[in-house]
């Protein structure tokens, strides 16, 4: 057992959040937590973390237990470079290897006496090293730094990064202490597809505990076992993984109504009996009977019904003509970087398109061109389109929410705009707030019932899910679904990807590459490495012939892999070396000679070794 809350009881200004709380964690169980916005998940975390302390129950710890916490906000703050950083962590290895050669540097012109003291101080140093890999942190670091996406920002100060840039360096620096229990606040935000396949796979052979808050579904699927989930205050636990907690759940649900229903049935029975039998002389005893029947039953609790997730509908007036969006032979640079270079994109009636790409290749950048006045954007006839900015910067935060919808949509009822703000999410009295007292998730509610309202016949989104939770998002993904109009989009959000699109489009290395097909299609294509199967311009028929690499860069590449096993090999071969080297120092007894041949081999090995990891991790970046 890690960490267990036994009735835990929480609340804010006497207002309870979180009641009567009971769950328990074990060693290296891999847990998802669940809620919506605003249910206390946060809190939870934080009463585990010990920055809250329970108003009633109690929250139990492992002594000892090392415990890492990523806050969705907790951005790593240092006076370092990132991977001085990272090195940090490090520091007990770095003094352990220290010793280590200063240790066989003395042996070799110690006498018998201090020969003996140094060598047993060599075999335990080389154990505590061994244990702890500590021949290996500049891989560790430079494998955990490339994955996260900072290969190129080694060297630059950490005071410099942005927020969601110190926030990915402080899931690297819990990465690398890899404590007992890692608690992980939507680790998944800020995070590019690429970078998210990675960390899930980093994750997955991970040695210690997860638990995860996320939204992200394919995130909670590939990595969790067991799902918690709080919902108005309660606590529950499901076995299994995102996809098998929405089963057990409804099942769950079935069950408790059919036995309230059954139990409910029988006292309406039981007191129609009693109410005409209790006067009666004959069946007064057995009315009585039924009476003490009741008294006795153990009343079950009405199940809370669902929580009615929001509701969302596109539509339009006007059918465009059948290419909507055209732009041929375009850059696209920012801040002086070319994004973009001679690209062309187009964009058919219809069609439910993606983008992706990693971060810092131009996504939403290419998304503000499409929409611009360019004269290089060409837009088909009755083309309608209406945007959703994942800033929200169309809203004023002083603004009440109702004028802020009904500011724009003046055509529409009073009466209208509420039930749709209503539909959307937003209460009564959500819609006397200002805009800046929403949440982000209500925020981007509001900016949804806006888009509805557009009735745009082509919908580009940039990031819509951001801030919604997984009832809004998947309520979403089935009204774009169920759209029949056009819809461009970006998301890092692969079930929502998987769920809408019928097309690909990816940005890398400054070129833009259609996959026909939707998100499984793509990654299907991607692993088997086969040629991309259009320009972004031309139409399906007309496919590019090359691969994806050149001859030259795919017989570099399997160089690069050979020279891989070949060192992986050596250092293998070296380790056994060492081991047998090191055995043998500590039978050396008198035999001095001997003692210092085996010290100098130990260096030699040791510097080779050294030489190895380092073009080791040169070739991994």
């Amino acid at each position: 057992m890690l960490a267990a809350f036994e009735n835990v009881t929480f609340g804010y200004a006497g207002v309870p959040v979180v009641r009567d709380v009971s769950f328990t964690l074990h060693e290296r169980e891999r847990v998802g937590f669940l809620g919506g916005n605003g249910e206390g998940k946060t809190t939870i975390l934080k009463l585990l973390t010990g920055e809250l302390v329970p108003d009633s129950g109690t929250v139990i710890r492992k002594r000892d237990l090392s415990l890492g916490y990523l806050e969705q906000s907790g951005g790593f703050t240092a006076d370092a470079t990132v991977y001085g950083a990272m090195e940090e962590v490090f520091e007990e290895d770095r003094r352990l290897l220290a010793r280590l050669k200063e240790t066989e540097l003395a042996m070799a012109h110690a006498d018998e006496a201090e020969m003996r003291v140094l060598a047993a101080r060599q075999e335990s140093l080389a154990k505590r090293i061994a244990a702890r890999d500590s021949y290996h942190t500049d891989v560790r670091i430079r494998t955990v730094l490339n994955g996260m996406g900072f290969a190129e920002a080694y060297a630059q100060n950490v005071a410099t990064m942005s927020g969601g840039e110190r926030t990915k360096l402080k899931l690297c620096r819990l990465l690398l202490e890899e404590p007992e229990l890692l608690v992980l606040d939507e680790p998944t935000n800020h995070l590019d597809v690429s970078t998210l396949f990675w960390l899930e796979d980093y994750l997955s052979s991970y040695k210690g505990a997860l638990l995860i808050v996320s939204h992200d579904r394919y995130f909670l699927d590939r990595l969790t076992s067991r799902t918690l989930e709080l919902d108005r205050g309660k606590l529950s636990s499901y076995k299994g993984n995102y996809s098998r907690y929405k089963t057990l759940k409804e099942e769950e649900r079935k069950v408790e109504e059919r036995a309230y229903e059954k139990q409910q049935e029988e006292i309406r029975k039981l007191r129609t009996y009693v109410e005409k039998n209790i006067v009666r002389a004959t069946t007064a005893s057995s009315a009585q009977s039924r009476v003490k029947q009741l008294e006795k039953m153990e009343v079950l609790e009405k199940p809370l019904a669902p929580k009615r997730p929001p509701v969302f509908r596109f539509s339009y007036d006007d059918t465009p003509y059948e290419c909507v969006l055209r732009a041929e032979g375009f850059d696209l640079a920012v801040g002086g970087k070319t994004l973009l270079k001679d690209v062309s994109f187009s964009l058919m009636r219809g069609q439910k398109c993606a983008i992706l790409g990693d971060n810092g290749t131009g996504k939403t950048t290419l998304l503000k061109f499409l929409l611009s006045k360019d004269a290089r954007v060409a837009r088909g006839r009755f083309v309608r389109v209406a945007y959703y900015d994942q800033e929200n910067a169309q809203l004023d935060p002083a603004e009440r929410v109702l004028d802020a919808f009904w500011g724009v949509h003046r055509g529409m009822s009073r009466t209208d705009a509420q039930s749709l703000l209503a539909r959307t999410g937003l209460d009564a009295e959500d819609m006397e707030k200002k805009v800046c007292e929403l949440s982000g998730g209500l925020k981007a509610k509001l900016a949804l019932a806006l888009l509805q309202a557009e009735r745009g016949n082509v919908l580009v989104l940039d990031e819509p899910t951001n801030h919604l939770d997984l009832p809004a998002r998947e309520s979403l993904e089935e009204a774009l679904a169920a759209f029949d109009g056009t819809v461009l989009f970006v998301s890092h959000d692969r079930r929502f990807i998987e769920a809408i699109a019928d097309r690909i489009v990816c940005l890398e290395n400054g070129a833009i590459t259609s996959f026909a097909g939707g998100y499984a299609d793509f990654l299907a294509q991607r692993r088997n490495a086969s040629p991309p199967p259009m320009s972004a311009a031309e139409p399906p028929k007309e496919r590019a012939a090359a691969g994806y690499r050149s001859k030259e860069e795919r017989a570099r590449e399997a160089q690069k892999r050979a020279r891989i096993r070949e060192i992986e090999t050596r250092l293998a071969a070296l380790e056994e070396e060492q081991a047998a080297l090191t055995e043998e120092l500590a039978a050396c007894g008198r035999d001095f000679r001997r003692a210092q041949e085996v010290t100098d081999r130990l260096a030699a090995l040791s510097a080779e070794s050294e030489a190895l990891y380092e073009e080791y991790g040169g070739l991994i970046d």
